[in-house]
């Protein structure tokens, strides 16, 4: 079985004294291949070695909505110069963040002008979303996100919205939330979309599955995810790896 963790940060400072054994247990667990998503200059700069040295660990790098009041043209040139590189394959995350303080108008702003620069390279994007759900989709269909795909991000919405980013082409990904009692809508929206638009992910370090929920997430946690998801499919978990596998690897171009 080959699992891929759609977006995890095992770039993130949590994980510096510990990256050899966090690699190491992924790869115990099958989880074999990793989007790494970068979210700051530092995160990316531990980003790049991780994804020159495995064969199957890919990057994506954006400007986090958290950062959308530090945007300017010298960071925007940081990250075109980033996206270059031939092992980063997705923009992001980029997005809507309204449980921060930077100012909805210019983290609205920001996320068009990421959105037309993919468009620009063509390179998908990973959108993060939080409590920005009602602004984050009017702006993807007004970008023609069809044109060059993007994954929301450990999707937190219902069915209906489910429906609405599925119209727009848009695969969904499914962290450890779907696995939680409360997030029973989640759940239905997982259930609901199609086997050929759905991924897997941990958001590491966060968004642990259960029954781990409280401790750092890792990406050999994908697996629990994974195996709930294929449980509540009548799936077998090979089935559900195959396909969330071949999923990632389409939206990304790999």
């Amino acid at each position: 079985m080959q699992i891929f963790d759609s977006h995890t940060h095992i770039n993130a400072w949590q994980f510096v004294q510990d990256i050899p054994d966090v690699i190491e247990r992924a790869l115990a667990m099958e989880v074999k291949q990793m989007l790494i998503v970068a979210y700051d200059q530092e995160s990316a700069q531990r980003m790049l070695p991780l994804i020159e040295k495995y064969n199957h660990f890919y990057g994506a790098v954006g400007i986090h909505p958290d950062s959308a009041d530090k945007y300017d043209d010298r960071m925007e040139k940081w990250l075109l110069d980033l996206l270059k590189h031939e092992k980063v394959k997705v923009l992001g995350e980029i997005g809507l963040d309204y449980h921060n303080e930077v100012d909805h108008d210019q983290q609205k702003a920001v996320f068009k002008r990421q959105l037309d620069l993919a468009k620009e390279l063509n390179m998908p994007v990973t959108i993060h979303n939080r409590d920005a759900i009602f602004d984050t989709y009017p702006i993807l269909k007004a970008a023609q996100v069809d044109q060059f795909g993007g994954i929301m991000h450990s999707f937190n919405g219902d069915q209906q919205w489910a429906q609405k980013f599925l119209e727009l082409g848009m695969y969904l990904s499914y962290s450890g939330v779907v696995t939680f009692g409360n997030a029973k809508e989640v759940l239905d929206a997982a259930l609901n979309t199609p086997l050929d638009k759905i991924l897997v992910e941990t958001d590491a370090p966060y968004l642990t599955p259960l029954p781990f929920r409280g401790r750092l997430n890792e990406p050999a946690m994908t697996r629990y995810t994974l195996e709930f998801l294929a449980q509540k499919l009548g799936l077998s978990a090979q089935e559900l790896a195959q396909k969330t596998t071949e999923n990632t690897e389409r939206i990304l171009g790999i």
